[in-house]
């Protein structure tokens, strides 16, 4: 018998990484653990600012423990918003508060903040039992919600089997899409490309000889090859393609980015594109580099050159991680116009606790149709990638 499968979990709140104790999270943190959920990280967005009271996140990170002991823990926050979650639920906000009459925050959120990112969410012992751990846990939302008055729980990017399992316990499941390059074992960039039409092989071709033929050249930068002198280039091409969109928001400070390359160079995946004669720097993006994916999370141009876009979020990180033999490139949220450059859709997902019967009900039919669309979409959603036979994939 499991005698922790019998035990009764206690939830405790935690109001910074910190406090929860860094010995504690990394006693929970292995090598498959993405570079989002790593103790620097979350410490670094609370330390720098990022993550406070006055821009709509108060931390509230969860631990479950067992006889006393830690068995699992979660980052999480009281939101007084819905900016930086990539979870969209304004329309359901607008119709607690106007419709119903009833107030939709604070909320609370499990998640990486600004992270559209796939990851676990309870990170557990490895000598826990996980569905013992997965009910303790919705229990523990549910109990929260109650206790600190907060209208909801939503548990944001979630793997598929945790989503599963949570939506079984009663939490309701939601669908969303993304676009994700998956490594078919190529052997170097001209076999993946051997698996487009000669026209699509072709333009991509162009856009990456365009760069050449303009005098840039593209770098990968990670580990002893960063320095916390590269905050400022960092911070300076993100802050460029925030400010050009209206709904942008600057939710990171240079300091953050100081931080994460003083504590965590490890994880940085950094493509560079500058002027091959001078070296001078002309924009790149900043990505986090797991032990088998790349998650691509920033980019800018600091001047405007064709294709730069293309070629330091996309081409880069394909071919980086062709050569390092990830599996999987997750490039961030949205764009349909990955899908002509190799990426295929993926349906991620979040599930959600929703105390009051008639927000729920509600919230359930729509999702109901939600994700009936979101597979129609992503099973119609058309793939440039042509089979793998004679493709010169290993």
């Amino acid at each position: 018998m499991d005698v922790m499968a019998e035990t009764a979990f206690e939830l405790r709140t935690h109001e910074s990484m910190r406090e929860l104790g860094e010995a504690a999270y990394r006693s929970l943190v292995d090598e498959d653990t993405p570079p989002f959920l790593r103790f620097e990280w979350l410490d670094a967005l609370e330390r720098t600012g990022c993550v406070v009271p006055d821009r709509g996140w108060l931390p509230m990170h969860l631990s479950l423990h067992a006889n006393g002991e830690l068995v699992a823990v979660a980052p999480a926050y009281v939101k007084g918003n819905s900016e930086g979650e990539f979870v969209f639920d304004h329309a359901w906000a607008r119709f607690a508060q106007t419709t119903l009459g009833m107030r939709y925050y604070p909320k609370l959120i499990v998640a990486v903040p600004f992270t559209p990112a796939t990851g676990p969410r309870l990170l557990m012992r490895k000598d826990a039992p996980r569905d013992a751990l997965l009910r303790a846990f919705a229990s523990g939302l549910a109990e929260l919600c109650e206790r600190a008055r907060l209208s909801s729980a939503h548990v944001l990017f979630p793997p598929e089997q945790d989503a599963t399992a949570l939506a079984e316990l009663g939490l309701l499941h939601r669908h969303g899409v993304q676009y994700h390059w998956r490594n078919a074992g190529y052997a170097d960039f001209d076999a993946f490309l051997a698996r487009f039409d000669s026209k699509r092989r072709n333009q991509i071709r162009r856009e990456r000889r365009e760069l050449g033929e303009r005098g840039v050249e593209l770098e990968v930068l990670s580990g002893d090859a960063l320095s916390v002198a590269d905050a400022d280039f960092l911070f300076e091409f993100y802050g460029v393609t925030v400010d050009k969109f209206p709904w942008g928001r600057r939710y990171l400070c240079r300091e953050f980015f100081e931080e994460v390359l003083a504590t965590m160079p490890d994880a940085l995946h950094v493509v560079v594109a500058k002027e091959r004669s001078s070296g001078k720097r002309l924009g790149g993006a900043f990505n986090l580099l797991a032990k088998n994916a790349l998650y691509g999370r920033y980019w800018g141009g600091l001047v405007e050159v064709p294709f730069l876009h293309f070629n330091v979020c996309f081409y880069a990180g394909i071919e980086d991680a062709i050569a390092r033999g990830l599996a999987l490139f997750e490039p961030g949220a949205g764009g349909e116009h990955k899908l002509s450059r190799g990426f295929e859709p993926a349906i991620t997902h979040s599930v959600h606790h929703l105390p009051d019967a008639r927000l729920s009900l509600a919230i359930e039919d729509y999702l109901r149709r939600e994700r009936s669309a979101v597979r129609a979409e992503v099973a119609a959603a058309p793939s440039v990638l042509k089979s793998l036979r004679g493709r010169g994939v290993r």
